[in-house]
């Protein structure tokens, strides 16, 4: 069985009562059809859509999350299109992370890197070469004549 994540909105002109009595259906419908319901959420509540859909300003989102199999969730899917107080709904199905995955380990830092002078470092700067030479400069050679 897979993890899935069921998102939808609800239309604000269904009351509370017949909100909760709408959200109990889905549950029951996902348990009937052989899921595990994880977890309901409806913390996200009434807010104000991006967008109207069906001239409706504002939504009622509820989170699900549940186990089940790839049919099943065609019949959830059936369900969800045919009401119509559902303004729209999203099923992802949730990646398992892989545990055994280690880490990368710190790349050592080079010495070039130490070398380079940090911008507002006036010591690192003035150590790196003397006043009077530069980089393209090479100390003169003895000349006799």
């Amino acid at each position: 069985m897979n993890r899935y994540e069921l998102t939808y909105i609800i239309n604000t002109a269904l009351e509370e009562t017949a909100r909760k009595e709408l959200i109990e259906k889905f549950t029951e419908l996902i348990r009937q059809n052989g899921g595990e319901i994880e977890k309901v959420d409806e913390t996200w509540g009434k807010r104000r859509l991006a967008y109207p859909i069906n001239d409706m300003p504002e939504g009622y989102y509820v989170l699900t999350l549940f186990k089940a199999s790839g049919a099943q969730n065609k019949e959830i899917q059936r369900n969800l299109e045919n009401n119509d107080m559902i303004l729209r709904y999203l099923i992802i199905k949730l990646l398992d992370k892989k545990q055994s995955v280690k880490p990368k380990a710190a790349r050592p830092v080079s010495s070039s890197m130490r070398d380079e002078a940090i911008p507002g470092d006036d010591v690192a700067a003035d150590e790196a070469l003397p006043d009077n030479e530069t980089e393209n400069e090479e100390a003169p050679a003895d000349q006799t004549e």
